[in-house]
């Protein structure tokens, strides 16, 4: 984190950590909340008295992140003009390896007449150029969390100060452009910059090698209570998708995270009798070409490898291209469905999903999987899937 040296601050971040291969792995804070800080520390300031807001008195700026880590973070650059007052927040990512680290989130805030907040984007935030993403087409790259977490923040001084007139932000972040290019924003549709993202507000670092050590833990341990078939998500989507269909108890599965490859390895080498993958075809569908990391950092060739199986679908040059610059596979999907093809899309990418599965693990156990979307719901599943899914139902009824 860039910290003015001379100064001794502290963030409230410095008590939060997490210890890894035998090292403490430091908390940050998201873009997000870089963006609300700034924009509530500018609002305390255009609003109080000369002197006696709490931004201007301490020099920073305190708020409670969805996570419920309260922060007080440092406000840098304060500008005051006759309407407006423009403050920065620096990005702090802990130990997680993170292109925004150092980068200054500003926020300026000015009054308007028309009633409520308003939240642009200035330089260095990207705008969504395409469909498919959280933010509509022609919006500034700002997700809906850390628009809340500014909203909340405009509304607390503005109580605080009795103001009831309507308030403008408008954040930016400076190299956030040059910065953009080293991310897949360019790619998914996002132009200009960065995206001001974050759910909880916080960074937590990922050492990639304890991920994979604790989903090695976690694989063994079910197979040592005695399960045979493991069930695996690739995350959050999975397991709701799981809940929903109330089709296999949620205790029944493994999280993986993006380590489809090393896990079908555990399964193996573990004994395991069978292994099925629910997972959301935005991941999954990478598997169809063989990539058994599914993290973008690695291999992002989702539309590429949709668009190849649509074309041995039947689909013709101007649908194929519409996928290859969709920025979603939902948005893929949409088209599909568009031209007929999502049935036959799906087969063939189950198809190569399976080989590729049953490669990894030489053959040695099923391998199948289920995908869904969040959108459309059920998409496809490999050929022994159901026969599988019967067979760990009737494990779980062994058990109980």
């Amino acid at each position: 984190m860039t910290m003015d040296n001379n100064l001794s601050h502290k963030t409230g971040i410095e008590d939060y950590y997490t210890i890894k291969n035998n090292k403490k792995m430091r908390f940050g804070y998201t873009t997000g909340t870089c963006a609300a800080a700034a924009a509530k520390g500018a609002c305390s300031i255009l609003l109080s008295e000369p002197g006696t807001g709490p931004a201007e008195r301490d020099g920073c700026m305190s708020l409670i992140t969805p996570k419920g880590i309260e922060l007080c973070l440092k406000l840098v650059d304060i500008d005051k003009g006759p309407d407006y007052v423009s403050c920065g927040v620096v990005k702090d990512a802990g130990d997680d390896p993170d292109v925004t680290d150092g980068l200054t989130v500003y926020a300026r805030v000015s009054k308007t007449e028309t009633l409520g907040i308003s939240i642009r984007g200035g330089k260095g935030v990207g705008t969504v150029t395409k469909k498919g993403l959280e933010q509509p087409v022609g919006n500034p790259a700002i997700n809906r969390v850390p628009r809340l977490m500014i909203e909340e923040g405009i509304h607390e001084i503005c109580e605080m100060t009795g103001y009831e007139g309507g308030i403008q932000v408008t954040v930016s972040v400076p190299g956030g452009e040059e910065t953009a290019l080293k991310t897949f924003n360019p790619r998914l549709g996002i132009e200009g910059g960065i995206s001001i993202l974050g759910t909880s507000g916080i960074v937590e670092p990922m050492s990639e090698t304890a991920l994979i050590k604790s989903i090695e833990t976690e694989v063994n341990q079910q197979l040592a209570n005695g399960r045979h078939n493991l069930i695996v998500t690739l995350g959050n989507y999975g397991k709701a998708y799981l809940e929903e269909l109330d089709r296999l108890p949620m205790k029944d599965s493994v999280k993986c995270s993006n380590y489809i490859g090393e896990v079908i390895d555990m399964a193996v080498a573990g004994g395991a009798e069978g292994l099925l993958f629910v997972a959301h075809l935005g991941k999954f569908v990478k598997v169809a070409g063989g990539i058994m990391n599914t993290h973008s950092r690695c291999a992002d060739s989702r539309m590429e490898i949709m668009a190849s199986a649509a074309l041995k679908a039947g689909l013709g040059r101007e649908g194929a291209l519409r996928l290859l610059e969709a920025p979603t596979t939902d948005e893929g999907v949409s088209i599909l469905k568009e031209y007929g093809l999502l049935e036959e899309t799906m087969k063939n990418l189950m198809d190569k999903i399976s080989f590729y599965l049953s490669n990894r693990a030489y053959g040695r156990i099923p391998v199948e999987a289920l995908v869904f979307s969040n959108e459309y719901g059920y998409l496809g599943e490999t050929a022994g899937c159901r026969k599988l899914i019967e067979t760990i139902k009737g494990e779980t009824n062994n058990e109980g």
